[in-house]
């Protein structure tokens, strides 16, 4: 069994029922892999609920595990920051988070912008936006 964590734009094709993101989830549960997210996601879900979404979303959280962001995925985040930044590229806090939530999870994230996790030691898997 592996862990996955499901990036904020793979939530939102889930939550309103696109069929790519539908079919991924049920072929990473049927092969026994555990879907996650965190804290930097459900904010930005619930940030841009549409009106009718909110029981929708809370389904949706309730099915999956919530990692805990601690100081020790702030650290890598930051570490992430900076070296990148070094490198003249910048990364946004709230990706470098759900990175590190992946991170302490196995390393996996699905996301529909695998160019904004340009960790090389994080598996990205792309699982296109709004695919139907």
């Amino acid at each position: 069994m592996a862990a996955i964590l499901l990036d904020t734009t793979v939530l939102i094709d889930l939550l309103r029922g696109r069929a790519g993101a539908v079919r991924r989830l049920r072929a990473l549960r049927e092969g026994g892999d555990n879907p996650y997210a965190c804290a930097v996601n459900v904010e930005e879900v619930v940030r841009g609920l549409r009106p009718a979404e909110d029981e929708a979303a809370e389904r949706l959280f309730a099915g999956l595990r919530i990692i805990p962001l601690r100081a020790v995925e702030g650290r890598r985040a930051g570490e992430w920051r900076r070296l990148f930044a070094a490198r003249g590229e910048t990364l946004s806090q709230a990706d470098c988070l759900i990175a590190a939530a992946a991170h302490a999870v196995g390393g996996r994230l699905a996301t529909g912008n695998p160019k904004d996790f340009p960790m090389p030691e994080l598996g990205v898997e792309h699982w296109p936006a709004g695919e139907s």
